[in-house]
């Protein structure tokens, strides 16, 4: 059973969903054990006691430089023996401790169809107020590997929905966090728990059920 920590700063809506799908039996093989805040008001920690899961707290404000407060996080994760790091809604820049720490076991969900609308700056509604503005006709939300270069780690899996033609960034927001979001992260995970990520480079095959990352050829990890 793998062990999985839930980094958030706000509301914890994707923690929720995360949640409720380990409610119901969909996350196979894992169990979130720890939720980790950078703020120490953030609802999702509340979300975290009502499911009885331990919270903690890692203030970015109480640390010098982001590379401080990422070398404590690493040695919290180390200290609960976390398997996988799921960025849900982390407004914290880490460092690059965290990814050599945890090479292709840090997971996030962004909120359009990288590699469109994401980067610096593409955060919250304003991902979808770049949507809207540039006119496209669908959107969507991500998963993927985390690295150090923002929003480019290798692509887990992906859900579009349409735009309509009255969206404002509110209701395409919404749109997407139901249709795409709570979906998509649940289901990585419990992929994840299940070892069937098979990570080349930039290329993450899913595997079948029964079958091995070591069956597949080409330097998976």
């Amino acid at each position: 059973m793998k062990k999985i920590a839930v980094l958030v700063s706000g509301g914890g809506t994707n923690l929720q969903a995360l949640l409720d799908a380990q409610s119901r039996g969909e996350i196979v093989n894992g169990e979130i054990t720890a939720v980790i805040s950078s703020t120490p008001d953030a609802y999702a920690l509340e979300r975290a006691r009502n499911a009885g899961v331990p919270g903690h707290v890692l203030a970015r404000r109480d640390y010098p430089s982001a590379q401080a407060m990422t070398l404590a996080l690493v040695d919290k994760l180390k200290d609960l023996s976390i398997d996988l790091v799921v960025m849900a809604g982390f407004m914290t820049i880490v460092t690059g401790e965290l990814f050599a720490a945890y090479e292709n076991a840090v997971i996030n969900i962004h909120p359009a169809l990288i590699p469109s609308f994401c980067g610096k700056g593409a955060y919250g509604l304003h991902v979808h107020e770049q949507a809207l503005a540039c006119g496209v006709k669908v959107s969507g939300a991500t998963v993927h590997f985390v690295t150090e270069e923002c929003d480019s780690g290798p692509i887990i899996l992906q859900k579009a929905v349409d735009v309509l033609p009255d969206d404002t960034p509110e209701v395409l927001q919404r749109r997407i966090m139901e249709q795409c979001e709570w979906k998509l992260l649940p289901q990585a995970v419990s992929l994840f728990c299940q070892d069937r990520l098979a990570v080349d480079g930039r290329m993450v095959r899913i595997l079948p059920q029964g079958q091995p990352p070591a069956a597949l050829t080409g330097g998976f990890k």
